[in-house]
Protein backbone atom coordinates (compact mmCIF):
# COMPACT_ATOMS: atom_id res chain seq x y z
CA UNK A 1 0.00 0.00 0.00
CA UNK A 2 3.17 2.24 0.99
CA UNK A 3 4.45 1.73 -2.54
CA UNK A 4 0.57 3.00 -4.10
CA UNK A 5 -0.42 -0.32 -5.08
CA UNK A 6 -4.24 0.30 -5.69
CA UNK A 7 -5.05 -3.26 -6.79
CA UNK A 8 -3.81 -6.54 -7.18
CA UNK A 9 -4.53 -9.24 -9.43
CA UNK A 10 -3.11 -12.75 -8.68
CA UNK A 11 -2.96 -15.23 -10.74
CA UNK A 12 -3.57 -18.69 -9.16
CA UNK A 13 -4.64 -22.39 -9.63
CA UNK A 14 -7.93 -23.96 -9.57
CA UNK A 15 -8.93 -26.40 -6.70
CA UNK A 16 -6.48 -24.63 -4.15
CA UNK A 17 -6.80 -25.91 -0.39
CA UNK A 18 -4.50 -25.16 2.22
CA UNK A 19 -5.19 -28.53 3.35
CA UNK A 20 -3.90 -30.30 0.21
CA UNK A 21 -1.51 -32.77 0.40
CA UNK A 22 0.00 -31.51 -2.77
CA UNK A 23 2.71 -28.37 -1.96
CA UNK A 24 1.57 -26.48 -5.14
CA UNK A 25 -2.24 -25.91 -4.28
CA UNK A 26 -1.49 -25.56 -0.97
CA UNK A 27 0.58 -22.55 -1.52
CA UNK A 28 -1.32 -21.10 -4.00
CA UNK A 29 -4.19 -21.31 -1.16
CA UNK A 30 -1.90 -19.89 1.40
CA UNK A 31 -0.74 -16.90 -0.81
CA UNK A 32 -4.70 -16.29 -1.64
CA UNK A 33 -5.43 -16.03 2.15
CA UNK A 34 -2.47 -13.48 2.62
CA UNK A 35 -3.84 -11.06 -0.27
CA UNK A 36 -7.27 -11.41 1.44
CA UNK A 37 -6.00 -10.10 4.59
CA UNK A 38 -3.81 -7.58 3.01
CA UNK A 39 -6.11 -4.80 3.24
CA UNK A 40 -5.14 -4.57 -0.73
CA UNK A 41 -8.20 -4.43 -3.44
CA UNK A 42 -7.56 -7.51 -5.02
CA UNK A 43 -8.86 -10.10 -7.98
CA UNK A 44 -8.04 -13.53 -8.11
CA UNK A 45 -7.84 -15.33 -11.21
CA UNK A 46 -7.76 -19.26 -11.09
CA UNK A 47 -7.00 -21.37 -14.46
CA UNK A 48 -7.18 -25.05 -14.98
CA UNK A 49 -4.58 -25.93 -17.96
CA UNK A 50 -3.45 -22.99 -19.53
CA UNK A 51 -2.72 -23.40 -23.53
CA UNK A 52 -1.23 -21.04 -26.24
CA UNK A 53 2.03 -21.01 -28.54
CA UNK A 54 5.27 -22.59 -26.99
CA UNK A 55 3.49 -23.49 -23.57
CA UNK A 56 4.79 -26.26 -22.01
CA UNK A 57 2.71 -28.75 -20.98
CA UNK A 58 0.60 -29.13 -24.25
CA UNK A 59 3.90 -28.23 -25.97
CA UNK A 60 5.94 -31.11 -24.34
CA UNK A 61 3.61 -33.55 -25.11
CA UNK A 62 3.44 -32.99 -28.79
CA UNK A 63 7.31 -33.32 -28.45
CA UNK A 64 7.11 -36.18 -26.97
CA UNK A 65 4.64 -37.84 -29.22
CA UNK A 66 6.93 -36.57 -32.77
CA UNK A 67 9.70 -38.78 -31.09
CA UNK A 68 8.28 -42.03 -29.23
CA UNK A 69 6.25 -44.80 -31.08
CA UNK A 70 4.53 -45.47 -27.92
CA UNK A 71 3.19 -43.04 -25.47
CA UNK A 72 2.35 -44.18 -21.94
CA UNK A 73 -0.37 -42.46 -19.91
CA UNK A 74 -0.51 -42.56 -16.36
CA UNK A 75 -3.07 -45.05 -14.78
CA UNK A 76 -6.43 -45.59 -16.79
CA UNK A 77 -6.09 -42.06 -18.31
CA UNK A 78 -9.63 -41.12 -17.40
CA UNK A 79 -9.05 -38.15 -15.25
CA UNK A 80 -9.88 -35.09 -16.85
CA UNK A 81 -8.75 -31.46 -17.74
CA UNK A 82 -10.31 -28.15 -18.99
CA UNK A 83 -8.31 -26.28 -20.62
CA UNK A 84 -8.09 -22.44 -21.24
CA UNK A 85 -6.40 -20.62 -23.93
CA UNK A 86 -3.92 -18.14 -22.74
CA UNK A 87 -5.83 -15.20 -24.35
CA UNK A 88 -8.27 -16.14 -22.51
CA UNK A 89 -6.65 -16.06 -19.22
CA UNK A 90 -5.65 -12.50 -20.30
CA UNK A 91 -8.53 -10.91 -21.32
CA UNK A 92 -10.05 -12.03 -17.80
CA UNK A 93 -6.98 -10.32 -16.03
CA UNK A 94 -7.50 -7.41 -17.54
CA UNK A 95 -11.50 -6.99 -16.92
CA UNK A 96 -11.29 -7.74 -13.28
CA UNK A 97 -8.31 -5.16 -12.76
CA UNK A 98 -10.17 -1.99 -13.46
CA UNK A 99 -12.83 -3.72 -11.18
CA UNK A 100 -13.52 -2.59 -7.67
CA UNK A 101 -14.93 -5.48 -5.67
CA UNK A 102 -12.96 -8.28 -4.58
CA UNK A 103 -13.17 -11.60 -6.72
CA UNK A 104 -12.03 -14.91 -7.07
CA UNK A 105 -12.69 -16.59 -10.32
CA UNK A 106 -12.12 -19.86 -12.08
CA UNK A 107 -10.42 -19.39 -15.72
CA UNK A 108 -11.41 -22.46 -17.53
CA UNK A 109 -11.89 -23.40 -21.18
CA UNK A 110 -15.20 -24.58 -22.76
CA UNK A 111 -14.28 -28.18 -23.17
CA UNK A 112 -13.61 -30.81 -20.63
CA UNK A 113 -11.35 -33.71 -21.77
CA UNK A 114 -10.06 -36.80 -20.07
CA UNK A 115 -6.62 -36.53 -20.27
CA UNK A 116 -6.02 -39.55 -22.70
CA UNK A 117 -8.63 -37.70 -24.84
CA UNK A 118 -6.14 -34.77 -24.98
CA UNK A 119 -3.36 -36.73 -25.80
CA UNK A 120 -4.93 -38.05 -29.02
CA UNK A 121 -6.07 -34.71 -30.16
CA UNK A 122 -2.30 -33.41 -29.67
CA UNK A 123 -1.42 -36.89 -31.13
CA UNK A 124 -3.78 -36.30 -34.32
CA UNK A 125 -2.75 -32.97 -34.49
CA UNK A 126 0.91 -33.06 -35.03
CA UNK A 127 0.24 -36.09 -37.34
CA UNK A 128 1.46 -39.28 -35.55
CA UNK A 129 -0.15 -43.11 -35.36
CA UNK A 130 1.79 -43.41 -32.03
CA UNK A 131 0.32 -45.95 -29.57
CA UNK A 132 -1.03 -45.05 -26.36
CA UNK A 133 -0.64 -47.18 -23.11
CA UNK A 134 -1.46 -47.20 -19.72
CA UNK A 135 1.14 -47.55 -16.99
CA UNK A 136 2.04 -47.11 -13.46
CA UNK A 137 2.50 -43.85 -12.77
CA UNK A 138 5.65 -44.79 -11.39
CA UNK A 139 6.68 -46.04 -14.89
CA UNK A 140 5.65 -42.46 -16.46
CA UNK A 141 7.63 -40.28 -13.72
CA UNK A 142 10.92 -42.57 -13.98
CA UNK A 143 10.64 -41.99 -17.65
CA UNK A 144 9.78 -38.44 -17.12
CA UNK A 145 12.72 -37.85 -14.99
CA UNK A 146 15.09 -39.84 -17.61
CA UNK A 147 14.33 -36.99 -20.04
CA UNK A 148 14.27 -34.29 -17.43
CA UNK A 149 17.93 -35.55 -16.92
CA UNK A 150 18.34 -35.62 -21.21
CA UNK A 151 17.33 -31.74 -21.47
CA UNK A 152 18.90 -30.73 -17.79
CA UNK A 153 15.00 -30.44 -16.64
CA UNK A 154 12.18 -31.30 -14.87
CA UNK A 155 9.49 -32.90 -17.02
CA UNK A 156 7.14 -34.09 -14.60
CA UNK A 157 7.14 -34.03 -10.88
CA UNK A 158 4.82 -36.58 -8.86
CA UNK A 159 3.12 -33.88 -7.73
CA UNK A 160 1.77 -32.38 -11.06
CA UNK A 161 0.75 -36.14 -11.92
CA UNK A 162 -0.87 -36.28 -8.70
CA UNK A 163 -3.00 -33.22 -9.56
CA UNK A 164 -3.96 -34.60 -13.20
CA UNK A 165 -4.57 -37.30 -11.96
CA UNK A 166 -7.05 -35.57 -8.82
CA UNK A 167 -8.70 -33.87 -11.92
CA UNK A 168 -7.64 -30.65 -10.12
CA UNK A 169 -7.12 -28.46 -13.48
CA UNK A 170 -11.21 -28.25 -13.77
CA UNK A 171 -13.51 -26.05 -12.47
CA UNK A 172 -17.37 -26.50 -11.12
CA UNK A 173 -18.25 -22.61 -11.94
CA UNK A 174 -19.50 -21.47 -16.01
CA UNK A 175 -16.76 -21.60 -18.06
CA UNK A 176 -15.47 -18.00 -18.80
CA UNK A 177 -12.63 -18.87 -21.60
CA UNK A 178 -14.20 -19.09 -25.02
CA UNK A 179 -11.66 -20.13 -27.12
CA UNK A 180 -11.79 -23.80 -28.12
CA UNK A 181 -8.91 -26.36 -27.60
CA UNK A 182 -9.88 -28.93 -30.11
CA UNK A 183 -9.81 -26.25 -32.81
CA UNK A 184 -6.25 -24.53 -31.68
CA UNK A 185 -4.98 -27.72 -31.11
CA UNK A 186 -6.15 -29.10 -34.65
CA UNK A 187 -4.62 -25.56 -36.27
CA UNK A 188 -1.18 -24.93 -34.10
CA UNK A 189 -0.15 -28.92 -35.18
CA UNK A 190 2.30 -27.74 -37.83
CA UNK A 191 4.27 -25.86 -34.81
CA UNK A 192 2.82 -27.49 -32.14
CA UNK A 193 6.32 -29.85 -29.95
CA UNK A 194 9.01 -28.68 -33.04
CA UNK A 195 10.96 -27.84 -29.96
CA UNK A 196 11.05 -29.10 -26.14
CA UNK A 197 10.34 -26.27 -23.94
CA UNK A 198 11.92 -26.18 -20.42
CA UNK A 199 10.19 -25.49 -17.22
CA UNK A 200 13.58 -24.65 -15.38
CA UNK A 201 14.80 -22.20 -18.04
CA UNK A 202 11.58 -20.19 -18.44
CA UNK A 203 10.73 -19.73 -14.88
CA UNK A 204 13.67 -20.47 -12.45
CA UNK A 205 17.12 -20.14 -14.34
CA UNK A 206 16.49 -15.97 -15.20
CA UNK A 207 16.37 -16.00 -11.29
CA UNK A 208 19.85 -18.22 -10.53
CA UNK A 209 21.99 -14.89 -10.18
CA UNK A 210 19.28 -12.21 -8.73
Amino acid sequence: MRAGIRRVVHVSVTNPAESSPLPYFRGKALVEQDLAESGISYAIVRPTLVFGPRDILVNNIAWSLRRVPIFPVAGDGSYLVQPVSVADVASLCVDLAVREDEVVRDAAGPETLAFEELVRLVAAAVGRDVRVVHAPPRLVLALARAVGLARRDVMLTADELAGLQASLLTSREPPCGTDSFRSWVAASGETLGRGYVSELARNFRPYDHV
